[in-house]
């Protein structure tokens, strides 16, 4: 697979469940919104988040080339497998078109030699 390291850093925000979507949560080139029973989850840029947040930050992206197809299988096998060998923390977001990994800011360089030696293109 190719991957990209995108700018950061991101956070992953916990909010109440009912709560609406807020604005900074969107302003960035990548964020992500989820809403289940209890929680809504975002991820968005770091610098966007209110410091009151209830927020993990310190995450950089690591976005798949894409577009990937649906039949495609071990996508992110391929790619977590080695990291959880090299016991790297990650939390992955699919979309429609691709796949994107965080990564602890301070794992970034450490992830990309262990996903280069797994046979991945990583760039910068």
């Amino acid at each position: 697979m190719r991957l990209t390291v995108h700018d950061g850093p991101y956070a992953v925000v916990r909010l109440d469940p009912e709560a609406e979507v807020p604005g900074w949560a969107v302003l960035g080139p990548i964020s992500s919104v989820t809403r289940t029973g209890s929680e809504l989850s975002i991820v968005c840029r770091e610098a966007d988040v209110p410091a009151a947040a209830s927020a993990e930050r310190g995450w950089r992206v690591l976005e798949v080339a894409g577009p990937l197809a649906f039949t495609l299988t071990g996508v992110l096998a391929s790619l977590v497998v080695p990291l959880a060998e090299a016991e790297i923390t990650l939390f992955a977001i699919s979309t429609f078109e691709t796949d994107y990994l965080l990564l602890r800011e301070r794992d970034l360089a450490r992830a990309c030699d262990v996903l280069r030696g797994a046979g991945h293109t990583v760039s910068p």
